[in-house]
């Protein structure tokens, strides 16, 4: 079996004594990641079989690995874990620093752990305990997936865990070509002819095939680099569509999740979704299309990530941003933070969500390019610059030329929709 770990994970290996848990991480993760219960009991009390400082020894390992995670680093916790209440202040912790919880089941037949029980010299404890561990596993081993845990591995026999190789998969999104140079576009939604004005503007050529495939290339290699939100509100978000999914397939282009294009993602999943804020209108446009295409739109936007981090960590871009707490993590939180922004779950006098303002207290060293939020003009503020100029509304469709940091738009053909809360100056306009 192969069991693969993000790298970004708090592990806990769970199983009743003498099932070769302590064996098992020696072989397969850094001495440093390993936390063990026994290692603690030993660090307080000079005795890693010193039952009586169990708790004082718990409390130096939760210490031990809040650290570790505050840090991001791969944490493996080496204890028996069998039962509920132990695993709920770990996950809390994981959850805690936006960690990803992975459990390794270690499901041994009673008879072969009493029979290593009996090979140890160091333990002096009854077989009943064993049995007592056994007991608590089995009572909740079908239920860790609902206790947190996104990941979990069951191994029954010796052999299985013999036969295991462990394999660290990324945690956080990366992207290829990983250094640019980009040009990161702000939200499109559904505006195509502007989109397609910026991209010349920005010196790339649109060619067609013979069957009317549109291509999109820049002479010098630069590649487009979208912060989401493609469709709703605008005149042709199929046209939007189709445009860069082609250039992300053509590898001229990345693109990360926006919430518009996630709650299409639902509907087009058979999510019950509300067909709102000019969602109604790109479903009417996709009923005119193939089947076949929209399936092929579900696939990409179930295939868009809501974040990447390029060019050796300097660069990130996510729809609606994310603060550096958060970067490097992958949980519910931070897709969140990336679809949606900060909020404190209010609304305000218009029934918009009250959104803080994270960038003002930014300190990251990866600058942060994102959309979301209209404004009139894209600002830097602390390494991070908000690029969606609300073209739908009337305003500009703005790209970042990275790492030139140049800011390049064009103006909006028409006013396609109303904001809820006004940005632009009618009269500068």
């Amino acid at each position: 079996m192969t069991i693969d770990i993000p790298e970004q994970s708090l592990v806990l290996l769970i199983g009743a004594t003498s099932s070769g848990k302590s064996t098992f991480a020696r072989q397969h993760f850094r001495a440093t990641e390993i936390i063990s219960s026994d290692q603690c009991r030993a660090y307080v009390a000079d005795d890693e079989n010193d039952q009586s400082v169990t708790s004082d020894a718990f409390d130096l390992l939760h210490y031990w690995t809040a650290l570790r995670l505050k840090r991001g680093k791969l944490t493996v916790i080496d204890a028996t874990n069998v039962q509920h209440f132990a695993r709920k202040s770990l996950l809390q912790l994981a959850r805690e620093h936006h960690m990803n919880a992975v459990a390794i089941v270690f499901d041994l037949p009673d008879r072969l752990l009493i029979d290593r029980h009996h090979a140890r010299p160091d333990r002096h404890f009854a077989d009943q305990v064993i049995s007592h561990q056994q007991r608590d596993l089995h009572k909740s081993l079908n239920g860790l997936h609902k206790e947190g845990f996104g990941h979990v591995f069951r191994l029954e026999s010796a052999a299985a865990i013999a036969a295991v190789t462990v394999r660290r998969t990324k945690s956080v999104p990366m992207s290829s070509p990983e250094n640019g140079p980009f040009d990161i576009i702000g939200d499109v939604h559904g505006c195509l002819t502007e989109l397609r004005e910026l991209l010349v503007k920005l010196g790339y050529f649109i060619s067609k095939d013979p069957d009317g495939t549109e291509r999109v290339a820049h002479p010098a290699g630069r590649n487009a680099f979208f912060v989401g939100d493609l469709v709703d509100r605008g005149p042709d978000s199929v046209g939007v569509l189709r445009l860069v999914m082609q250039m992300v397939t053509d590898n001229t282009a990345l693109c990360v999740l926006g919430n518009h294009d996630d709650k299409l993602g639902r509907y087009l999943s058979g999510r019950k979704v509300t067909l709102s804020h000019g969602l109604s209108e790109t479903v009417a446009q996709l009923n005119r299309e193939p089947a076949e295409f929209q399936q092929q739109v579900k696939a990409f936007i179930t295939s868009l990530v809501v974040y990447y981090i390029v060019d050796k960590g300097r660069l990130l871009v996510a729809h609606a941003g994310l603060k550096e707490s958060l970067q490097g993590r992958n949980d519910g939180a931070v897709r969140a933070f990336c679809l949606y922004g900060d909020t404190n779950g209010q609304t305000d006098e218009l029934g918009l969500p009250v959104r803080l303002n994270w960038a003002a207290d930014y300190k990251g060293k990866a600058t942060v390019v994102y959309g979301h939020t209209p404004v009139a003009e894209a600002q830097w503020v602390n390494n991070t610059i908000d690029i969606d100029t609300g073209c739908v509304f009337g305003g500009r469709l703005t790209a970042l030329r990275y790492p030139e940091r140049e800011l390049v738009s064009v103006p909006a053909r028409d006013l396609y929709a109303q904001p809820k809360r006004p940005f632009l100056d009618r009269h500068t306009a």
